[in-house]
């Protein structure tokens, strides 16, 4: 299925582009890319998205095992009928799968993307968050696309 195409493809790019940040950058390096806005920088991450639940590699083992057994679970039941749905899930995924790799192997998640948004310096993030970021937030989307088309049905009939 195209689906985990899309998941391996997001793994491989994150894996790569974590590998050329803890290769070639000191920890906590910044090089900026549009200065005042996005930088390159070195960080390392023991918690979830936004540094929350530092620490708790054990409760991050577990949640993300369950999570990815239910997307592939609503990969082989669902996705095959939705494109967007399935393109929402290989996203989560890719990005899921992209962060336990290495929490289980570094002990920490590499995070390497700072960005200003109008002074306010988003927290670090990787593409495997990307990732993540971009499938629920199309996995919202899709639900309440769908909740309307139901709704919609109703009032016709």
């Amino acid at each position: 299925m195209p689906y985990y195409l899309l998941a391996v493809i997001i793994i491989i790019l994150d894996q790569v582009t974590k590998w050329i940040i803890v290769t070639y950058m000191e920890l906590s390096e910044s090089i900026p890319i549009i200065e005042n806005f996005l930088y390159i920088t070195s960080h390392r991450n023991q918690g979830a998205a936004f540094g929350i639940l530092q620490g708790q590699m054990w409760f991050f083992y577990i949640v993300t095992i369950i999570v990815i057994i239910g997307i592939v679970y609503y990969m082989e039941k669902e996705a095959k009928y939705d494109r967007l749905f399935g393109t929402a899930l290989g996203l989560v995924l890719g990005g899921a799968i992209g962060n336990f790799i290495d929490r289980v192997f570094r002990g920490e998640v590499v995070d390497f993307i700072n960005t200003y948004i109008f002074t306010y310096n988003f927290p670090i993030f990787n593409v495997a968050d990307s990732a993540l970021c971009i499938g629920v937030g199309v996995l919202f989307v899709k639900l309440l696309s769908d909740e309307r088309k139901e709704k919609a049905k109703k009032e016709k009939k």
